[in-house]
């Protein structure tokens, strides 16, 4: 006799239950990363956690973008980093990377998306060990030397009785105040003319230039001095230029260099037809061939005025006249030359606009044949074409290998389940299991008392064995 006794199973891991985990999702629990959202939060992390911070080695493999980007590595004896230095930070710079050097640079680490690459996106750099604007100094110097700019053969005289000189400076400082008290003591004929610039910050450079260039063109002046008084290599950092130094190399008029004190040394020194120690020492040497006449004309004068002072009175008095007419006709000559020649520059400048308008439409005509040539519209309507005819031609092959896989997945699933003991039990037959979860074939295996468990197709239930009744041999089963 079986006694029924409802219960769940005990046992959940056993052979059924184990075989219904194979029904369960393989994503299950899962979460799955796009690769570009994985390698965007990584950016995001690295951005946060090294945002701003200080990077040493030494440079190698660099790369100038025609963007004016700079691409490079810093690598030491055991890693390398790559690094890009976009331009606005890149034309910065005091002085010129290139391989080999050793620096620090400072940025943020981020993560490139399209290559998955770790990089640091520097904002600023500076060499180890010299400052970068000594190397910068040091650089340049190196640089204009080896292009000539420094020979000694390039170098001009100064006109020994100059008219009118020409100083670049700014208009408020000490310098041009001491430059005009020596030039009037030691010349008093002597003409100056100021072309105001600033001589540091950011707009120096610029000014100083067109200073040069303006005195140039002007044709007022015999000579130009850049002067600017004494202070750290970062407040000469203007006459240290490229720029002013090509500017003092294009100038046709002679130019003496008057910047800071006698122990500092500029470009614009090297290039300079002449350097004076101090803006000071610049109104000497510019005034000294004329100061060394009038002191001899003073000792004249002082030995003539003891033999015959009346006589030397009427002379001065018959050169000063002689030299006023002679000073009012070369006056005259050079106001019409400089008349001539705004008429002749204003005709060159006009042809010269006239042929380049006419190449610049040209040039315009034959960019509009080619991009007309090369009409982008078609192109883009041709490789969307195409990409449409792939994308359906690629619809049309996923809809039949899925069409394909599913069938495919359910005759598997019908064979699996004509195979599976669970159909067997929807069939009317039922397992009986001993205490620990064996099956039972033989009453043998079942004693009286013992506890057992019969599974259905629809749930278990629990039995004690009351009695058990082997057939004989030979006997048939009752179905």
């Amino acid at each position: 006799m079986i006694r029924h006794e409802p219960n769940h199973d005990p046992h959940p891991d056993s052979s059924p239950a184990q075989l219904a985990l194979l029904f369960e999702s393989p994503g299950a629990g899962r979460r799955i990363w796009p690769v570009h959202e994985l390698v965007g939060r990584v950016r995001e992390l690295m951005e946060q956690e090294f945002g701003d911070l200080w990077v040493e080695g030494e440079i190698s493999n660099l790369r100038p973008a025609a963007s004016g980007h700079l691409y490079f590595t810093l690598k030491d004896e055991d890693a390398q980093l790559p690094v890009v230095l976009f331009r606005k930070f890149a034309s910065l710079l005091r002085f010129q990377a290139k391989d080999g050097l050793h620096v620090l640079a400072r940025g943020r680490i981020s993560v490139y998306d399209q290559r998955g690459q770790l990089q640091l996106v520097a904002e600023t750099m500076e060499p180890v060990g010299a400052g970068s604007l000594q190397l910068a100094f040091e650089q340049l110097r190196d640089k204009l030397k080896a292009e000539g700019l420094f020979d000694l053969s390039r170098k001009r005289p100064l006109p020994a009785f100059p008219r009118a000189v020409g100083i670049v400076t700014s208009p408020t400082g000490a310098v041009i105040r001491d430059f005009l008290n020596v030039a009037g003591r030691r010349h008093t004929g002597l003409n100056i003319l100021l072309a105001p610039a600033t001589v540091q910050g950011e707009n120096a450079l610029e000014e100083i230039e067109a200073a040069i260039a303006n005195l140039n063109a002007s044709g007022l002046v015999d000579l130009i001095v850049v002067a600017r008084g004494g202070g750290s290599l970062e407040d000469l950092a203007a006459f240290n230029s490229e720029r002013v130094a090509r500017a003092i190399a294009a100038s046709h008029l002679p130019v003496v260099s008057a910047v800071g004190h006698e122990t500092d040394f500029t470009i614009a020194d090297f290039v300079a037809d002449l350097r004076a120690p101090t803006p000071s020492a610049a109104a000497e040497l510019i005034t000294e061939a004329q100061h060394n006449i009038g002191e001899h004309l003073a000792l004249l004068t002082r030995r003539m005025e003891r033999a015959a002072q009346f006589q030397l009175l009427q002379a001065r008095q018959r050169m000063a006249h002689v030299r006023m007419e002679s000073v009012e006709a070369r006056m005259t000559m050079l106001l019409l030359r400089l008349s001539q020649r705004l008429d002749d520059i204003g005709i060159r400048m006009e042809e010269t606009s006239g042929a380049q308008l006419r190449e610049h439409q040209r040039r315009v005509d034959r960019l509009t044949a080619s991009v007309l040539q090369h009409d982008p519209g078609r192109q883009i309507v041709l490789a969307r074409q195409t990409i449409l005819t792939a994308r359906e031609r690629l619809r049309r092959v996923s809809e039949h290998k899925l069409y394909a896989r599913r069938s495919q997945l359910n005759a598997l699933h019908a064979r699996l389940h004509a195979l599976s003991p669970l159909a067997v039990l929807d069939r009317g037959y039922a397992l009986v299991l001993d205490a620990q979860g064996g099956l039972i074939h033989s009453v043998k295996q079942a004693e009286p008392g013992e506890t057992v468990q019969t599974r259905l197709s629809d749930g278990t239930f629990t039995s004690r064995v009351e009695a058990t009744k082997p057939f004989k041999q030979g006997k048939k089963r009752k179905q």
